[in-house]
């Protein structure tokens, strides 16, 4: 009973514990750097930072606080490698080693981060993510495999949602570990047994939410390519909206979360009955008319069902009806064909030789008096055409004027003149064309005078009594002669 007392004065509550544990670590660790990748990285409204910093094999939770953090030059975010500096530490009312950070370095992508990117370009170069290899997701599955973990949050979430939606679709769970270095191993046994047991027609992998260290088993690369090389349609669900895995990039269809997964492939189960319920209506209806149309065509074929002796006698009457059809047909025939006979020997005897002979003789006659005639009118017009041409001539002749007493002035063209006489030159029209002293010759109906020009008077209007010109016959000596009142 003593020693129970002595041992419950020495020992220690938790909180003493805690408090003891953070006393020493804060005394045995002053100012330390620290290199590792950010992870769970969270900003809540107080403004501080709560994060996990980790490598391949660790990790520690660290608390940045806001005076701290709004120092930091860049926007950290997970997956970034970074240097922190601060001091070690503990949170009493959980017991959680931690790290309280003063000051952030970017010491670029974290290695998890890095290879999720190398594995991303190397399967992506290779067509593991082209859409030519998706295969199409069934509308309405006949049998569903789950491959996660039988105790996580996401077969939960995928059951509840199937429960509710599509309560008849059949399940297989596949168990497997989700987190962790044996994960990627596991989820491959399953698929396989999956492929193996050939039962389901659509396949779901996944796991809840979790950080990129929590998710890498999905980004494992030899489980990637199980997931192509699988006949069965899958659907990848591995953390939340915001998480991308390479399972995701290479399976068939990405459902954000395990729900979402589930609210894809299960239709409503109230509209499917209301669907049901229509298709029902409407097969009924399509029955019934069916129905219908089959009494209908009964009732048809009972009519015309009838006794053979009636048959005969109405095949009797019809041959009978046919027979004086085909005599009438004929002779009608026999008719026909001879008057077509008949117009054959008139139109042949219209086309004898020697009728045509005629017929073509008659023609030509017609045709040499016709032609006779259109020569004798077309001399008679050609004639009174000329007649009337010769009287505009004539009523447009210079020479018919010196029929009236007229003459034509003309002047004596000096260089054509001959020995003989003189030769006639331009006609004068005006006095201004001649001077005193010219020669001209005035023609008349009978000869030639010709004059010289003694006196000029260019007004338009001439009223002189007389024109004194001096006459030469052609072919004797000059004489002046006296004409009066005779136009120049």
């Amino acid at each position: 009973m003593q020693s129970t007392i002595n041992r419950q004065k020495t020992a220690l509550t938790v909180s003493q514990l805690n408090r003891e544990a953070k006393s020493l670590l804060e005394s045995s660790f002053f100012q330390i750097r620290v290199l590792g990748e950010l992870s769970s990285f969270s900003r809540p409204a107080s403004g501080h930072w709560y994060f996990t910093l980790k490598d391949d094999r660790a990790q520690v939770r660290c608390a940045m606080f806001r005076n701290r953090n709004m120092s930091v030059r860049f926007s950290p975010k997970e997956g970034d490698q970074v240097i922190i500096t601060g001091k070690v530490s503990l949170y009493e009312g959980r017991g959680d080693f931690q790290l309280i950070v003063d000051s952030m370095e970017s010491d670029g992508e974290g290695k998890l981060q890095q290879a999720f990117e190398a594995l991303k370009a190397k399967l992506s170069s290779e067509g593991l993510f082209s859409s030519a290899h998706k295969k199409s997701i069934p509308a309405h599955p006949n049998h569903l495999a789950v491959i996660t973990s039988p105790t996580g949050a996401a077969v939960h979430d995928i059951l509840s949602v199937l429960k509710r939606r599509f309560p008849s679709l059949p399940i297989t769970i596949y168990p497997s570990v989700v987190q962790g270095s044996e994960a990627p191993q596991q989820l491959i046994q399953a698929l396989q047994a999956a492929i193996h047991h050939q039962t389901a027609d659509l396949i779901i992998i996944g796991r809840g939410g979790g950080s990129l260290e929590d998710l890498w088993p999905f980004n494992d690369e030899a489980l990637a390519r199980a997931i192509f090389d699988c006949p069965i349609p899958i659907i990848s669900a591995v953390g939340h909206e915001v998480d991308f895995s390479i399972s995701d990039l290479v399976a068939d269809l990405r459902a954000p979360t395990p729900s979402a997964a589930a609210e894809l492939i299960s239709p409503d189960q109230d509209a499917l009955r209301i669907q049901i319920d229509r298709l029902s209506a409407r097969l009924e209806r399509q029955l019934r008319i069916s129905l219908n149309q089959r009494q209908d065509q009964l009732n048809a074929l009972k009519k015309r069902l009838r006794h053979p002796g009636e048959r005969l006698r109405e095949q009797r009457s019809r041959l009978d009806f046919a027979e004086k059809r085909l005599h009438a047909l004929i002779q009608k025939q026999l008719t026909k064909a001879r008057y077509q006979t008949d117009i054959a020997a008139r139109k042949l005897e219209r086309h004898h030789p020697a009728r045509q002979i005629e017929h073509m003789r008659e023609r030509l006659n017609r045709a040499d008096e016709k032609l006779r005639r259109a020569m004798v009118n077309q001399t008679d017009r050609q004639r009174y055409q000329l007649g009337n041409l010769l009287t505009r001539l004539n009523a447009v002749n210079p020479l018919a004027t010196l029929e009236r007493g007229y003459a034509i002035v003309q002047a004596v063209d000096v260089d054509k003149r001959s020995p003989s006489g003189v030769a006639n030159g331009p006609v004068i029209t005006h006095a201004n064309d001649v001077k005193i002293g010219d020669q001209v010759i005035n023609r008349l109906r009978h000869g030639n005078l010709i004059c010289r020009v003694e006196t000029i008077n260019s007004q338009e209007s001439i009223n002189s009594d007389e024109a004194i010109t001096t006459s030469h016959n052609l072919n004797s000596p000059a004489n002046t002669v006296r004409k009066d009142k005779e136009p120049s």
